[in-house]
């Protein structure tokens, strides 16, 4: 008796085609993570002759990559475990590398999604226009940046295991980064708190994405900005795979 085993392609096809069918039938709650970036870059909108649209996209994309990579990926992760979900796809002939490809794969196309959106309404109603190429490489960059929110929210969801405890702490989290974030870059909560932003997992994205959107004034502090990027996705990315446990 032969036991056919199936190519590395068909199982992936196969956990893409369950993994976007379960993203659009909650929809709903997709729509809610995709609506807060929007309403940000509309309620900013007198923002843009002050601080620049490249200012007012980057926080835009910044704050959805943020709800993309926690509440959205994250919990759904826990509930997953929580449910066995994770455990049933591996008593089949499943790569466990596919499983996480496959869920990651989906969010990336949501963060591209996201994107997109972002700039079109950072144009019909905010009147932003910026170079072709500012669009191009902004959208790289907020990929860039997705992949190291993705890489936290693994982390989290690898040291907890609960997943209402996930759920609280992805939430806490969420608040400190938009809250602590704006304030702080806006100088409200002092001058030490600024520097420290900028050089949080808030700060980096925010940074490069707004120097993307503009390439001709890249510099050395975006440089150093996009390195500390990759760091933070790296050594998020190398936790939260090692401490992740399936069931």
């Amino acid at each position: 008796m032969q036991t056919k085993i199936p190519q590395t392609s068909a199982v992936m096809s196969a956990l893409l085609r369950a993994d976007f069918t379960t993203l659009w039938r909650n929809r709903r709650s997709l729509r809610l993570v995709l609506l807060v970036p929007v309403v940000i870059v509309i309620s900013w909108k007198g923002m843009v002759n002050m601080m620049g649209g490249a200012y007012v996209l980057s926080g835009g994309i910044t704050i959805g990559l943020i709800s993309i990579g926690l509440l959205g990926y994250t919990n759904s992760i826990a509930r997953d475990r929580d449910k066995g979900v994770f455990q049933r796809l591996r008593v089949g002939p499943v790569a466990a590398w596919t499983i996480m490809s496959s869920r990651i794969l989906v969010q990336i196309a949501t963060i591209m999604a996201m994107t997109i959106a972002i700039f079109a309404v950072g144009n019909l109603v905010d009147k932003i226009v910026l170079p072709p190429l500012g669009y191009v490489t902004g959208f790289f960059a907020a990929v860039l940046g997705g992949a190291l929110y993705l890489s936290l929210g693994q982390l989290i969801v690898g040291l907890i295991k609960n997943p209402e405890t996930v759920n609280s702490t992805t939430r806490l989290v969420y608040f400190i980064f938009i809250m602590v974030g704006m304030l702080g870059n806006f100088g409200v909560l002092g001058d030490v708190v600024k520097e420290s932003i900028q050089w949080s997992p808030y700060g980096v994205v925010n940074r490069v994405i707004a120097t993307a959107l503009q390439p001709e004034t890249w510099n050395l502090q975006a440089t150093y900005a996009l390195l500390a990027t990759l760091g933070y996705t790296v050594i998020f990315g190398v936790l939260g795979i090692r401490f992740f446990k399936w069931n």
